[in-house]
């Protein structure tokens, strides 16, 4: 029994033991204060637009909406090249070769690489890398496909530990107690040599990936199996107590936002099952402007009310394996096959990411397989994932001495932008004329959120250039409109009369 199936049986358990009151109070997202969100600087003014303060206004140009694969930062389809039990292994099939025909999957956007402690150090002081986090990270650059990562500091699937040797022989280890014919034991996670190792990993994975080109967001390493804040179906925890759990993970997670300064961390939506502090972890990330994953989509109410109702500018990534095509693996209800299932729940949630990943047997061929048979839903999914932004209604105004044009931006995706949208009006040189930000998240899918771009005194409109970025701790990535019309090589669009508008 894993995860995936496990969580059906301690649900309501886990729900129960993460409402009684330790740590921060357990309340739903849904018009909860979080606060403003990330700070917007040079912030766009956003209406009200009265006729009378803008006269001679009138619609110029509009865009329709692209049913093409927006390639993004924040958003997209994720292949997974690595999970628990490790990378793909096919006989005869050298891993370079099993790697890069997932890269090459067209469907995935992103990459993802999930490995242990181990895996990346050997010896205190420096990272000993695995050889397939070195062919990933090659591979996300040739085929410009970022990647997501993941650092275990336990995992049940593998034998012995996920920590390194030189760590696992001086930390001290609690039996938790016995999970499929194994006993489970935890380090005492809030031993000083334990802490002093972490905060070296931190450090060191963050000067070597944080804002790195190739990395797209970092799991927050949490307590427990896989990192993601539970020890299930085992009722106990290593800890003395709950103030000492939550106390732990609080400076854990406060040392993972002090290192990871520019690169997202997605802090899994788990509830406190095991009792040691993860709602204070949520409400930590989303405060921060941090993001939320989670590691199955038939989950917990809680978890899904977090995901659904979370701010519009927390990103989410959701993480489900998918059928390989097989008959056994298809699990049909009358005729819609799980996986079909799992992608309408995960558009119900608004996520931005989403796994394509054969649970502990990751290969290309197996991804190919289903898609083959059952492309419709995916085909969907990799169209409406995340936030897909365009400028639908283009206005120009000229009153008084005050003349520019009026963009009302709309969002065709599933999700709120998870940060700072900014838009830049340019000349044909290049030249930014105007620039600034909207409210973090928007625009929201569904709606239309107006700006105005107050442009010199007798600028033509026409032949200008709309450049977007989305704005994330700090970093600055470009963002593609999501029109039918053409778009420039640089990813800009060019305003220009639309026929028939006038």
């Amino acid at each position: 029994m894993h995860r995936r199936e496990f969580i059906k049986a301690g649900g309501a358990t886990a729900l129960l033991a993460s409402t009684r009151g330790h740590g921060a109070a357990v309340h739903n997202f849904d018009g909860y204060d979080f606060g403003s969100g990330p700070p917007v600087s040079e912030r766009l003014y956003q209406g009200p637009f009265p006729t009378d303060h803008f006269a001679g206004w009138q619609v110029v140009m509009a865009t329709t909406a692209s049913k093409e694969i927006i390639p993004g930062f924040g958003m997209g389809l994720i292949t997974y090249l690595c999970d628990e039990v490790g990378p793909p292994s096919r006989p005869g099939e050298r891993l370079e070769k099993s790697l890069e025909d997932l890269a090459q999957f067209p469907l995935g956007t992103k990459l993802y690489l999930r490995v242990n402690w181990k895996d990346v150090q050997s010896k205190p002081g420096r990272l000993d890398l695995c050889e397939h986090w070195k062919i990933a990270f090659d591979l996300a650059k040739r085929y410009d496909k970022r990647l997501g990562l993941r650092v275990m500091m336990s995992n049940p699937d593998v034998e012995g530990s996920a920590l390194p040797d030189f760590l696992a022989k001086r930390i001290p280890m609690v039996e938790l107690g016995e999970w499929q014919n194994r006993r489970r034991f935890e380090p005492r996670y809030d031993a000083p040599v334990f802490q002093s190792a972490f905060n070296e990993l931190t450090e060191l994975l963050a000067e070597a990936c944080d804002g790195h080109p190739q990395v797209e967001y970092v799991d927050t390493a949490m307590y427990g199996f896989w990192g993601e804040g539970h020890t299930w179906p085992l009722e106990r925890n290593p800890f003395p107590d709950y103030a000492t759990a939550e106390a732990t993970w609080v400076r854990m997670f406060g040392k993972q936002l002090e290192c990871w300064k520019k690169t997202p961390l997605a802090t899994n939506t788990q509830p406190d099952f095991s009792r040691v502090g993860n709602f204070e972890l949520l409400e930590r990330t989303v405060r921060s402007h941090n993001w939320l994953r989670t590691d199955t989509i038939f989950i917990e109410n809680e978890q899904i009310e977090a995901l659904s109702n979370r701010p519009a500018w927390t990103g989410v990534t959701v993480e489900v394996p998918n059928s390989d095509g097989s008959p056994a693996s298809l699990h049909l209800d009358r005729g819609v096959p799980l996986t079909d299932s799992v992608i309408g729940h995960v558009r119900d949630v608004g996520a931005g990411y989403f796994s394509l990943w054969n649970w502990h047997r990751i290969r290309a061929d197996r991804l190919q397989h289903y898609y083959e048979q059952y492309p419709e839903a995916i085909d969907s999914l990799a169209r409406s994932i995340g936030y897909r932004v365009r400028p639908s209604w283009v206005w120009t105004y000229d009153a008084g001495g005050d003349t520019g044009v009026i963009l009302g931006l709309v969002n065709d995706g599933i999700a709120g932008v998870p940060g700072v949208l900014r838009i830049s009006i340019l000349d044909a040189t290049g030249r930014i004329l105007v620039t600034g930000g909207l409210d973090a998240g928007y625009p929201l899918p569904g709606k239309v959120r107006q700006a105005k771009f107050p442009l010199p005194r007798g600028t033509d409109w026409k032949g200008l250039r709309l450049k977007g970025e989305i704005e994330v701790k700090g970093q600055r990535y470009p963002v593609r409109w999501a029109c039918k019309q053409s778009l420039g090589a640089d990813g800009t669009l060019t305003l220009a009369p639309t026929p028939g508008i006038d």
